[in-house]
């Protein structure tokens, strides 16, 4: 009776076993940077809206599009009186202010 290597008999299930376990590995390894991924979007959309906006004095039209992403915001809003401009994104909410002429758009809490 002949026996055959798992490997040989299932060539397909083994490499995608391999690459399973591999992709675990590296979500593990990156796990943090993943984490941190949601506030990225919304916070990146905000600030740089807000420089595009109040800092370069664009109009809203062509900040809009501008800091249009390949992953959608879920909520948008700009209060030109205040010049702060709050998006929402992926679970995740952050706010940019103009501050001054000198010191442009800042992330708030």
């Amino acid at each position: 009776m002949k026996r055959r290597n798992f490997v040989r008999r299932r060539p397909f299930s083994t490499l995608l076993s391999v690459l399973l376990i591999a992709l675990l590995g590296w979500i593990w390894k990156e796990r943090v940077a993943l984490w941190a991924f949601p506030d990225i979007i919304s916070s990146y959309t905000a600030k740089e809206y807000c420089s595009c906006r109040y800092v370069m004095n664009n109009p809203a039209e062509y900040c809009h599009s501008y800091v249009t992403q390949w992953l959608p915001t879920s909520g948008f809003t700009d209060d030109p009186a205040s010049k702060r401009v709050t998006v929402s994104g992926m679970g995740r909410s952050n706010s940019a202010v103009w501050v001054g002429e000198r010191q442009g758009c800042r992330l708030s809490p």
